[in-house]
């Protein structure tokens, strides 16, 4: 049974399900303090209930942008308090699990190099060799009133080579779609001739009288030490639909040791690990 098409709780996710299916098989299977096994989370509804009903879970799943979306999903459910009682493992961490990414699947780095900066592809974007020029993209709005313009960000991912041509490819691309910044994100630092092209496209000059670089240089090293996107000041990022605020329990308060792996339990099943210490496999 997937969601109804117009429910206030669908993010967009293909196979999403209903909470209220998973309410009644969480609550029918386990007690407040036990696990609840997801090994195929998707966009994390099982994990959201579980969360909500105060059970510990494990959710699995081999799709970075799932991920991406279920981090998004626990934010805006339970608060960014979330993120401290749970662990994300098997995700890269460092340059050398970043470009091992990069070499096992070049799509999956992608879709993790967008989450780091909140970013995320469109559907359209998602059909392999059919993205513009356009891997992924984030919205804002830097208006004071809500009826304020929608503005966009374009991202193009290189987990490859990089060279000024490709700068000069994301300008056009912000030109034809009538973006207010492009960003290039890459594995290798940018040549001389890169950071040139990059300051030749002048600046964005926000309704706050801030301006901001129209085309940006972001490497995998600057994001993974907290760098992020040089942008004016937001009242409302939507990238991810908005989940709704969970009612009920929650637990967020407290720091359950939730777990978030993306390829598994350690070998040994009969080892009862510590809370936090769940490992995972590749």
């Amino acid at each position: 049974m997937d969601i109804n098409q117009s429910a206030k709780e669908r993010l967009g996710y293909p196979t999403q399900k209903p909470e209220a299916l998973l309410d009644r098989i969480v609550l029918a299977s386990s007690r407040e303090g036990d696990t609840v096994l997801d090994p195929f989370c998707g966009c994390g509804t099982a994990v959201t209930v579980a969360q909500r009903l105060g059970r510990r879970w494990i959710g699995i799943d081999v799709i970075h942008l799932a991920i991406s979306l279920i981090k998004a999903r626990l934010a805006d459910a339970f608060g960014d308090a979330i993120a401290k009682t749970y662990k994300v493992i098997g995700e890269p961490v460092d340059l050398s699990g970043a470009r091992a990414l990069a070499e096992l699947d070049r799509y999956q780095f992608q879709y993790w190099a967008l989450g780091l900066v909140g970013a995320r592809p469109t559907p359209a974007d998602q059909k392999k060799g059919a993205d513009q020029g356009i891997d992924g993209r984030l919205y804002f709005h830097d208006d004071a009133a809500e009826s304020g313009k929608t503005k966009q960000i374009l991202f193009s991912v290189k987990s490859g080579k990089a060279d000024v041509t490709h700068l000069r490819d994301l300008r056009g691309v912000i030109d034809r779609e009538d973006a207010d910044l492009g960003v290039l994100i890459t594995l290798q630092e940018p040549t001389g001739p890169m950071r040139v092209e990059a300051t030749s496209a002048g600046f964005y000059a926000s309704p706050w009288g801030t301006n901001h670089p129209r085309l940006q240089i972001r490497t995998v090293a600057e994001m993974l030490a907290g760098q992020g996107i040089d942008m004016p000041p937001s009242r409302d990022l939507r990238t991810f639909k908005k989940a709704p605020k969970a009612k009920g329990k929650g637990k967020a308060e407290r720091p359950d040791y939730s777990i978030l792996p993306f390829m598994g339990l350690r070998d040994d099943p009969t080892t009862a690990p510590s809370a936090g210490e769940t490992g995972a496999t590749s």
